[in-house]
Formats: structure tokens, sequence, C-alpha cells
């Protein structure tokens, strides 16, 4: 108990050390993030009891031997599912996340917050348009880029085939600083994944084709009750979608992987948040027996076709970025930041839009959350989404989705002014498969707004 205390307090002091004195951790994360990992783990209990199945358990020699043979045509199964249901969805996060108050302006002691009128009540900063500009000043008007058809100084044709010819000497020369600068402007199809992975400083090492083999092994040894959460969620999504349904095989292999993969825990201990996680039953707190819940892996099979790498890049992608969609923290390119950026973006340079969907009932946050917390896969083509990811690399931010989830309502301004409820408003928004993401990204920033 003592060696407890004493590791917490250590973690503890290095977290505020780390936020520099701010106790917005210690008053509003800690506890809203512990809430809501009660509620998860409340769920996932309520559905072992109900259904009368352990959150783990051994497999007998049979059934491992069956899932060995059938490891890489796993998406012919078809187990029944009808009784398991989502731990949680988008929308239960946001009303988390709108519950949020930080008691130091419980009493209105933000003056410059008091005019905020989104569903975000807590006054972190966020950058305006002209901090943005000067963030992303590669995605400038006159500046070329992969993914618009047209460019003001040369033709397209010939900025690729330059840019192409200068992503080969960066691969060349392996200068994963210069990969990321590079990539701001978009990567060709063709060196993406290379261009990834350097970026990542992923290299396929024998022992790490070694340790995806032992956690293959661990999920071949044990059933966990997420893995039931695993196939249904593929089953419902990327099985039914045109572009996923291909790669189902590798998306269960990888998930399955992820979902033992303790070393992933290790990468929370100095961050101000910790993934959704629960634990096998009779062993909470161990992490060892920590089970938790990633985000979609998808657009990912389009680049790397072998699974261990693949599982190297997701897992890379999700420690470095992804995970700050499913927790609660201040940092500027958390969730909690994305939708108050969002949300200011709105209501100072779209202000009569803002109005007039918080006047009907139809909050702009309640439609573009789930846009954000899944980074847009699954909303984009995959042409987009893995250009709009090639953005997050470059600038190893997140802040990028907020601006892409306002560029989208600027976009869709003249109809969203006609809507009267919020079912029209999401009808309006419902398909975004034909949108062009950097002249959307390029107008809004550099155009539209002033």
């Amino acid at each position: 108990m003592l060696q407890e205390e004493s590791d917490l307090s250590l973690i503890i002091a290095q977290i505020v050390q780390k936020l520099k004195g701010s106790n917005l951790y210690s008053q509003l994360e800690r506890q809203a993030w512990g809430s809501w990992e009660k509620r998860i783990l409340k769920s996932l209990n309520s559905m072992c009891t109900e259904l009368s199945i352990p959150l783990a358990r051994k497999r007998p020699v049979g059934e491992q031997k069956e899932l060995l043979n059938k490891w890489n045509e796993m998406g012919t199964d078809e187990p029944d599912l009808s009784l398991f249901r989502p731990v949680y969805a988008p929308k239960d996060f946001l009303e988390v996340l709108i519950n949020l108050r930080n008691p130091n302006y419980e009493n209105g002691d933000s003056l410059s917050f008091r005019t905020h009128l989104g569903l975000i009540q807590v006054p972190l900063k966020v950058k305006d348009i002209p901090e943005l500009k000067e963030c992303f000043v590669e995605l400038g008007l006159n500046i070329g880029q992969l993914g618009i058809d047209d460019s003001t100084q040369v033709p397209p044709e010939l900025f690729e085939n330059e840019h192409v010819r200068i992503g080969q000497k960066v691969l060349s020369e392996q200068d994963s600083a210069a990969a990321q600068q590079y990539i701001r402007q978009g990567s060709p199809t063709a060196l993406r994944a290379e261009l990834w992975a350097l970026i990542l400083n992923i290299s396929s090492q024998p022992e790490d084709v070694l340790y995806y083999e032992q956690l293959k092994t661990n999920v071949i040894q044990h059933d966990l009750l997420v893995d039931s959460l695993i196939y249904k969620d593929v089953k419902l999504t990327a099985s039914n979608d045109d572009y996923y349904f291909v790669f189902e095989d590798y998306l269960y292999q990888v998930l399955l992987c992820f979902s033992r993969d303790t070393s992933v825990l290790s990468h929370f201990a100095f961050n101000s948040a910790s993934p959704p996680k629960s634990y096998i039953r009779g062993k909470l707190g161990l992490e060892e027996y920590a089970v938790f819940y990633p985000p979609n892996v998808a657009p990912l099979c389009f680049l790397y076709h072998e699974p261990s790498k693949l599982y190297q890049i997701f897992r890379e992608m999700y420690v470095r970025f992804f995970f700050r969609l499913h927790s609660i923290s201040s940092h500027p390119s958390g969730i909690v930041s994305l939708c108050l950026l969002f949300e200011t973006l709105l209501q100072t340079y779209l202000p009569q839009l803002f109005y007039h969907l918080r006047e009907i009932g139809a909050q702009p946050l309640r439609i573009s959350f789930k846009w954000m917390v899944r980074a847009f896969s699954g909303y984009l083509a995959t042409d987009q989404l893995l250009l709009l990811w090639d953005r997050i690399l470059g600038y190893n931010s997140l802040e990028i989705l907020a601006v892409l989830a306002a560029a989208v309502f600027a976009f869709r301004a003249v109809n969203l002014m006609e809507v009267t409820s919020l079912a029209a408003a999401e009808a309006v928004l419902a398909d975004l498969s034909t949108l062009k993401v950097m002249p959307l990204l390029q107008i809004f920033l550099f155009a539209t707004v002033t």
C-alpha cells in the first residue's frame, strides 16, 4: 500500500511539473476521467453479468487450434453478437465533455470566456484564425499542395512530378524531420507508406515481428469480452463499407492484438490522460490485465499489407495522436480543446450561422463531434482522409480536425441557414464522401475568413 501511494505521488508530481503548476488537471481531468472510466467498467461488468460470461477466459486447446487455422480468414466467421451492445457511443462521451467545469471559473472570473455560447464550458486557450494561419502556413493559397486540382503558380502535374522527386530524395536520406516538413504539402500515394513509417520511426526489425507474434499467441490463448465488441464493431462498420470491407481480416488481427498490448499503457505513465480501459475480473488495477478500446485502423490497411508492419504503424499513430480523441485532457490536440476550437471558430467567424443553429436546437458540436472523435475516418473518401492524416503527421497536431469541421460547416452554410431542426441540419451534413479536404481548408483559413 505504501509503495502504491509512493508511486501515485510520484506520477502526480511529474504531471504537475509538466503542466507548469496548473491545477486544471488535478481539479478537473482526474475526477472527470475517473468517472468516465468507472462508467465504462460498469457497462462492461453489467454486460458480463447479463450474458453470464467472464471478462476473460483461457480458450480450450481445440478452440485455440481452430482460431489459429482461420487467423487469416476471420472475416468468414458469423458469430451471434446480437446480445452484445456497444460500451459507449460518441454522443455519450460528448455529454461528459459538455458537463466539464473548472472550479476556478465557476463564478464567472474568466471575462474573455463569458461570451462563449457553445456547449464546451472549460476556458482553455485555443488558436484564432491568425494563429492558425501562422501554424499552417504551408497550406497557403500560393503554396503547392497535393489534393488540389489547380494551383495559382504551377500546373498540378508539374508540381506533383517535382514533389515526387523531392520525396524520393527525402526517403533516400532517411531524414525523419525532413519527411515531416515535406508531408505538410501532402504525400504522393506511392511514397506515403514509407514516409509515414519514417516519420513515426518505424522499421520492421526481427524483434518487432516477434513481438507481434507474441501478441497473436496471446489472442489465440485467451478470449476477452472485448474480442466480441471488436467483432461487432468491425461487422457493423468496415464489413459494410465499400472501401474497407476487403480488409476485414486485417482489422480483426490488428485490433485483437492491440487489445493485448500492455506496452501501450506505459505511454500514459507520464501523460496527462489515460486510455479508456477495463480490467479482467479479479485483476482490478493490474495493468497486465487491462483491456482498452482503440479507434479505427481501417484506413491504414490501404498503405500496409504486412500485418506486423501495419500493427506497428497503427500503435504508433494511436500513442502519438488518436488516444487524445478518447481521453479528457487540456492538451491543445485533446478532444476538449478541439471541441472548443471548433465552436470558437464558428461563433467568431461565422456568427450568423452559429446563432441560427443554436436557436433551432442544432448546436453544431452535436453534429461535428463524431467526425473529430474518429479523425474523420468513415466519413471522408479514403484518398481525402489520407491527405488529411498527412497533415496530422506533418504538423504533429490534431487541431486541423477542428479546422476542417468548421470548414465543412462554412461550405454548407447556405443550406444550413435554411434548416429549422437538428435533424434537418444533420441531413445537410450526412454525406461528406464527395468533399475535397485541401480546398476546404485553404479557403476557410486563407480566403473566406478574415
